[in-house]
């Protein structure tokens, strides 16, 4: 695995050398665009849409749309406009984890020390352990500014990188109808909730799709002829809320025994 950063962490006037490595990788199959006619490669170009020419990379400029002309960058104001380079992710503050709405967080990464840096590593490690917080700050990565948070998982820390307030949409821009719900509702509906409870464990779930996908291209590879699953939908009789409700927990506790 390759580390895409290094730097250090600012923690007080303690530096930590790290490098950053994803913690992600992708489950999807990578997929060519074919051409249906005789399966060669779909290629794309960078065309003008004005002469219908192709257009080579070094005559690209990149522009703002302002009412209903360009102002045209160039590399001096993208410079101009960066963030200062830094090789620090300065912790400006410390967090309670819980704090921070699911909604902000983007993607994670692993920080691992540098042989230099492994007693203040597990020194901020062992001490976010037992204060119960997370470190916020920010770096810059690939010419942009990033807020991140930095916890730790088992033996490690895990740096999260999060989005800015203004990344995210009012929760008013979505119209959701006035609706009463009915005490005896709610009362069922948690029934419900608590009975399909259980500790978390995220290895239970696979990309069963990814799966099945590349168990049907070996298949057809092979000659082999597939058939499509049959869709089942399963709808309550009623189109009464508390008689669903009383179905659902029916339901639940049958699976359950």
């Amino acid at each position: 695995m390759r580390a895409i950063w290094s730097g250090a962490i600012g923690f007080g006037l303690v530096n930590i050398p790290v490098k950053l490595f994803s913690a992600v990788q992708n489950s999807e199959l990578d997929l060519d665009m074919l051409d249906k006619k005789d399966s060669a490669n779909i290629h794309f170009q960078r065309v003008n849409a004005n002469t219908g020419k192709e257009v080579k990379w070094e005559n690209i400029v990149r522009g703002y749309k302002i009412e209903d002309h360009y102002v045209v960058l160039t590399d001096e104001d993208f410079k101009k406009a960066s963030p200062e380079k830094s090789k620090m992710i300065e912790i400006a503050e410390f967090v309670n984890e819980k704090d921070i709405d699911s909604i902000y967080y983007e993607t994670p990464y692993y920080l691992q020390p540098e042989k230099s840096g492994f007693k203040a590593y597990g020194l901020l490690r062992d001490a976010l352990k037992k204060s119960g917080k997370a470190g916020l700050g920010t770096y810059v990565l690939r010419n942009r500014e990033s807020l991140v948070l930095i916890k730790p998982a088992g033996n490690i820390l895990i740096l999260n990188k999060i989005r800015f307030q203004d990344e995210i949409r009012p929760l008013d821009e979505i119209n959701v109808p006035e609706s009463k719900t009915k005490p005896e509702e709610i009362k069922m509906a948690v029934q419900l909730i608590e009975q399909l409870t259980t500790d978390f464990d995220i290895s239970k779930y696979k990309d069963t799709y990814t799966e099945k996908l590349l168990k049907l291209i070996k298949a057809k590879a092979k000659g082999k002829k597939t058939v499509a699953p049959k869709l089942e939908v399963v709808h309550s009789r009623s189109r009464d809320l508390m008689e669903q409700l009383k179905e659902s927990l029916q339901s639940s506790k049958r699976k359950a025994s």
